[in-house]
């Protein structure tokens, strides 16, 4: 359980919590285990769980796994979703498009599962009853009651927002703080006004109007791989960095060998915005499926169904190691990887990233001093 913490804060936010420099590791379904979690907080940044997609007992399951090695504060998110009853011939038209998809993997035709996503609810009532340090929230915002019985069980709040309409949404539901999330992000969007509009703000143009607007912390992500990123999220007035992409190659992330591989060998324009995979916009890297399923759009239904529907032929691909079948979520920055060892563990990285801010933030100041 030894952590690389310092008393060096850069911000109020990594201050309250014991960060030796103010980073997430952000929360990523599907990528993010506990051993990643731990070993991001106990080297002195602040590690997140991907949670919002398990249910309420594997979510307890893996928060005492995370309790169970590492005494530093945690994270855990969740997706704030309203239920969903899709009828025939919305699943028959999704499915047909995806079924040959099955096939090529040897799979049989689809079927509707018992259960598209997680109940909010019984998820958010785990996470109370849990007393977290951190819980952060995507796709939408909670009531003000929830947020409040949140903070009363000893949890600090942040939601998430692409646009500043959102993170006023979640300042006045009483949100400790908000994680801007730009355009440049891998995985999932969190818009939740306008989402049909699919608003790109970049993270550079989102941070200081949000930190302008909220008077309330703000974290950046969206496109930050290194040091140099961090400082610039700083100078932009956030109070941390969330990096996702950068954990992705990690010893400890569960993503597939050759989601690793694409990651390694992608340019600038290797991702693509796209809602065809999972029924809502995400950013990853083109491939087979993403052309496959943007060719029918019509026949794409909305998150979380075609997320559902579309997830066991991705469990079959990661299982064959088959990337051109699998959501390859990553953002703009992928490229700046080359510059990282393949396979290191996420304390390596963070070792690394500390130094990189650090020594960026010292340029600027020389440079200031200078002026």
């Amino acid at each position: 359980m030894n952590t690389r913490a310092t008393s060096h804060y850069a911000t109020p936010f990594a201050e309250r919590f014991g960060l030796r420099l103010p980073l997430v590791q952000a929360p990523m379904v599907g990528a993010t285990t506990p051993a990643l979690v731990v070993a991001a907080s106990n080297a002195g940044a602040l590690g997140s769980l991907g949670a919002g997609a398990m249910a309420p007992e594997k979510l307890a399951a893996e928060v005492a796994e995370i309790r169970g090695a590492t005494s530093r504060p945690f994270g855990v998110n969740l997706f704030v979703l309203d239920p969903i009853a899709p009828d025939g011939a919305m699943l028959r038209r999704a499915l047909d498009a995806i079924d040959p998809l099955r096939a090529e993997l040897g799979l049989p035709p689809g079927r509707a599962p018992e259960r598209y996503a997680p109940a909010l609810r019984a998820q958010l009532e785990q996470l109370i009853a849990l007393r977290v340090p951190i819980a952060s929230f995507t796709f939408g915002v909670l009531e003000a009651a929830d947020v409040e019985r949140l903070k009363a069980a000893g949890t600090y709040v942040i939601g998430t927002a692409t646009h500043v309409a959102e993170g006023i949404a979640w300042r006045d539901a009483g949100a400790d703080a908000v994680c801007a999330q730009g355009a440049e992000a891998g995985g999932h969007r969190g818009t939740f006004i306008d989402a049909d509009k699919n608003p790109l703000v970049g993270t550079m143009a989102l941070v200081p109007q949000l930190v302008d607007a909220l008077r309330i912390p703000v974290l950046a992500a969206g496109g930050i791989m290194d040091g140099r990123g961090i400082a610039a999220a700083l100078a932009l007035g956030a109070q941390a960095a969330q990096l996702g992409t950068a954990f992705l190659p990690c010893a400890e992330s569960a993503i597939a060998q050759d989601w690793r591989k694409r990651l390694a060998a992608s340019s600038d324009t290797a991702t693509s915005v796209t809602r065809a995979i999972t029924g809502r916009y995400a950013r990853g890297i083109r491939n087979t499926l993403m052309d496959r399923l943007e060719a029918e759009p019509a026949r794409v239904a909305p998150y979380p169904v075609q997320n559902a529907l579309t997830q066991e032929l991705r469990q079959a691909a990661a299982r064959a190691d088959r990337g051109d079948y699998l959501s390859l979520w990553a953002g703009q920055g992928a490229p700046l990887l080359r510059g990282r060892r393949p396979g290191c563990g996420t304390a390596e990285l963070i070792d690394a990233l500390d130094a990189e801010w650090r020594a960026a933030s010292s340029r600027v100041s020389r440079a200031a001093q200078v002026e």
